[in-house]
């Protein structure tokens, strides 16, 4: 089992980063330096892709830029708009749908942009970050509000920042650190690994 100081009850050794890595709702008042969102940006950047194709975006909005920031928080859904203004950073994914070697469609971009968010949460988590990736945001404002050009979809949005960690302040507070401080749970091997055909769990990780 996973050491007592690590966040997630891993069933066996991982790379701390992953042992680590949360999702918080609550966000310390404190800027996030720049050297460090290059830092995760730059973990992105090395992500393997389809003929290395790269077909992903981020558009970034540092909360001490205040317009950028809110006009980022206004593409989020208004459940997310709350908790996420308190991040260090917000960012908007897209991806490339086609190729740029041959201009057809690119069915694994989503897959690719997935992996490089990976990479970024991962070095965040690194670096004494953490990152809260999220579905809730609006397509259609996304698009219009930051021109998205034809052949760009927009896909996710990325919260960044030093977890807040004090005791909570409110009851809204309250309720973010319970949603933080649930159990950690995660299916079995057994349920995702697969050998001979779907459904049939693999002998080695029964």
């Amino acid at each position: 089992m996973a050491s007592s100081e690590t966040r997630n009850p891993v069933d066996l050794p991982v790379l701390s980063a992953i042992a680590n890595r949360w999702s918080p709702y609550r966000f310390a008042d404190q800027a996030v330096e720049d050297e460090k969102i290059r830092r995760v940006l730059e973990a992105a950047r090395w992500a393997a892709s389809s003929f290395n194709d790269q077909p992903w975006y981020f558009i970034v909005a540092r909360r001490r830029d205040e317009p950028e920031f809110q006009t980022m928080l206004e593409c989020l859904m208004e459940a997310n708009q709350a908790w996420a203004s308190r991040a260090g950073v917000l960012m908007l994914t897209c991806i490339r749908t086609t190729f740029q070697y041959n201009g057809k469609p690119n069915r694994v971009a989503l897959h690719d942009l997935g992996q490089a968010s990976g990479y970024l949460a991962l070095q965040a988590t690194e670096m004494g970050l953490q990152v809260h990736q999220m579905a809730g945001i609006n397509l259609s404002v996304v698009r219009q509000k930051y021109e998205l050009p034809e052949g760009v979809e927009p896909q996710t949005a990325i919260a960044i920042g030093y977890p807040d960690t004090t005791a909570p302040a409110d009851d809204q507070n309250q309720q973010w650190a319970d949603r933080e401080n649930g159990a950690r749970k995660r299916n079995p091997l057994s349920a995702q690994v697969f050998t001979g055909k779907f459904g049939q769990s693999s002998p080695f990780v029964d």
